[in-house]
């Protein structure tokens, strides 16, 4: 299983590598994704089992995260990492949304999503769908993703496996940069406030 992530987590940094369009590796690990993934777009649901789409985050900065609730390490602390990015920001911070999608359909409802993603940024949103809509978006942006196969039907400790990048589109929905789970709050910061700038 983390074999089959690394191999896919690869595949997508070999594609930004080769696009010349980088910052140097030995000082960030945000890397330029510009014109190699496609545009936000995508049909979820959110709290109440709304349908969500690409248009609601349209004029806003969009951080998107793949993870699940029920996620012991990564997914906490990327969260809590991001609500910082959210709080450096300052009055930016309203043109901005950390985007939250679940990997795992099975457990993670709209509604226990949204109550999750509440507990790191009141301004994060939480969303999920089938596992056909899961699958259309990881494809999309090559995010890697393995649910290990629960014991029974009633079984819910199963554990998910998923890559850990950090994408973020601009308020046109343009992908622009893809972060390691691992960047600094300041590199984060920084580099979405230039964004904001720009755009």
């Amino acid at each position: 299983m983390k074999l089959f992530i690394r191999l896919i987590s690869a595949t997508l940094i070999g594609i930004v590598l080769s696009s010349g369009m980088l910052a140097n590796a030995a000082e960030t690990s945000i890397r330029s994704i510009r014109g190699f993934l496609p545009d936000l777009s995508f049909t979820l649901s959110s709290a109440g089992n709304q349908t969500f789409t690409e248009k609601n985050l349209r004029g806003k900065l969009a951080i998107v995260f793949f993870g699940y609730a029920s996620c012991p390490d990564i997914c906490p602390t990327t969260m809590a990492h991001l609500a910082q990015v959210m709080e450096n920001l300052g009055d930016k911070s309203d043109k901005a949304r950390i985007v939250f999608i679940s990997v795992d359909p099975h457990r993670d409802t709209p509604d226990v999503l949204q109550e999750y993603v509440n507990l790191f940024n009141d301004k994060a949103i939480g969303l999920t769908g089938s596992e056909k809509q899961i699958q259309d978006i990881a494809r999309r942006y090559r995010v890697a993703y393995q649910i290990e196969k629960p014991k029974d039907s009633n079984d819910k400790s199963y554990e998910v496996a998923h890559s850990r990048g950090i994408y973020i589109f601009d308020s046109e929905g343009k992908a622009r940069l893809l972060a390691s789970d691992g960047e600094s709050i300041e590199g984060l910061t920084k580099a979405i406030k230039d964004l904001l700038q720009a755009s």
